[in-house]
């Protein structure tokens, strides 16, 4: 019996407001992500925006190395939704009066206790040959065509609408042409302090391989490595991830902080939760940014207590408690000052640790001695407390972001029993 084709997808966004950068295009990690789990493949991701011809361009390249071609967007009744107009002509085909598509969107209109506006017909078109997909969330109805060998699928825009009909239409429509027999498995390990070029250095071994395969990401403030295996099961992907999974962390253990969905902010909180432990922060130079991470996190408030963002002076010492002779004596930017924070923090809101971060940011307020990215991250808790000293570069909000990150970093490894902290109460840290 021969084998079924192999699905070569391509995705395409239809949306100035993607091209220019209004919006993010959402839309292309999740629908991939969909296609993966049923070990369909996407080969080319494109944005257009609402321009008829270009967007007909857009298809027509689509056509010749693709044959699943989805788009999103453009579906709706004004005169710049123009994606199902360019396939039609792309296609050479006519647009019908569909009635039982007309009968949906009407019916939308009708349960909310108003008259479908003229324009609104537009929506009910039906590219000649092709099928309409129901959209029970919105007035957009989907289509579908079969031409020239390539599956041609057209959903709305907005997520909401779009995710039920990828799920109950699209992705059977794939799979029952498709196979959808190879399965698609990814571990994704989350590192901190070590860089991205310090790990691919030492896994060159393990990259050239092609099933599974290992591939580098960089981010603000850490890295993550991506297993990825295909097999004709999701055990058979497993049995070839685990031995590779287990070799990296053989290499690497003290650095890998989290598995796939993990965060800092989420592992931190669930050894904190393990322990009865709880936690309080005070913030200078990032403004939140680190209770906001931690309050992301559903459950959070099982043990993160609060924090207090010491941007003025007045703030470090009357709220947090810092004494007014160490702001004197070393300024905001200092060990002894987040040293203070961290265990002000502490005091004043009963915690089991308290994280304080004080820095320069920038773009301005550098000095020679106090440069640009210099950060100190204070770390109290049981065991006494430390100051890391932190030297960053990038941008004022990639500083920020890599501070949280490395206050995290510091506590996961304190609560993991890593860190040097209450050794060498007088210590500087280590530099990162």
């Amino acid at each position: 019996m021969a084998l079924a084709e192999p699905c070569r997808a391509e995705l395409i966004a239809v949306g100035t407001e993607i091209v220019i950068g209004q919006i993010h295009n959402g839309h292309a990690r999740e629908i991939s992500q969909e296609l993966a789990k049923h070990g369909m493949y996407v080969y080319y991701h494109s944005a257009v925006g609402d321009n008829e011809a270009r967007i007909i361009e857009t298809f027509s390249i689509a056509s010749r190395r693709s044959n699943a071609v989805i788009a999103t967007g453009g579906l709706g009744p004004t005169q710049d939704d123009l994606t199902k107009e360019a396939l039609a002509k792309f296609l050479g085909r006519r647009l019908v009066l569909s009635e039982e598509a007309l009968a949906e969107v009407e019916s939308y209109f009708q349960r909310r206790g108003r008259p479908m506006p003229e324009q609104n017909r537009k929506q009910a078109l039906v590219i000649e040959g092709g099928e309409w997909i129901p959209n029970p969330n919105g007035t957009a109805p989907g289509q579908y065509v079969f031409d020239n060998g390539v599956h041609y699928f057209l959903l709305p825009g907005p997520p909401l609408e779009m995710r039920p009909m990828l799920q109950n239409y699209v992705i059977p429509r794939l799979v029952d042409h498709f196979g959808g027999t190879r399965k698609l498995v990814s571990r994704i390990l989350h590192f901190c302090g070590i860089g991205e070029s310090d790990v691919d250095a030492r896994i060159a071994d393990l990259t050239c391989k092609d099933n599974p395969t290992v591939a580098p990401y960089a981010g603000e403030g850490e890295m993550v490595l991506r297993i990825t295996a295909s097999g004709p099961s999701e055990e058979a992907c497993w049995e070839l991830i685990r031995p590779v999974e287990d070799e990296l962390r053989r290499r690497f253990s003290p650095f890998i902080y989290g598995v796939d969905d993990d965060s800092l902010a989420s592992v931190v909180l669930r050894k904190l939760q393990e322990t009865g432990s709880t936690l309080a922060v005070a913030e200078s130079c990032t403004g939140g940014m680190l209770a906001q991470m931690i309050t992301e996190i559903p459950g959070s408030s099982a043990a993160f207590l609060g924090g207090v963002v010491a941007y003025d002076n007045r703030v470090k010492t009357s709220v947090v408690g810092v004494r007014a002779e160490t702001l004197a004596a070393h300024g905001a930017v200092s060990e002894a000052t987040a040293r203070e924070l961290a265990e002000g923090v502490r005091a004043k809101l009963g915690a089991t640790y308290g994280v304080g971060v004080t820095g320069i940011a920038g773009p301005g307020g550098g000095t020679p001695e106090k440069p640009v990215g210099l950060v100190y991250v204070g770390l109290a808790g049981p065991r006494g407390s430390q100051v890391f000293e932190l030297r960053l570069r990038g941008s004022r909000a990639q500083i920020r972001i890599r501070s949280c990150k490395q206050a995290l970093w510091r506590l996961w490894q304190e609560l993991n029993g890593d860190s040097d902290v209450g050794r060498d109460k007088a210590g500087r840290g280590e530099k990162g």
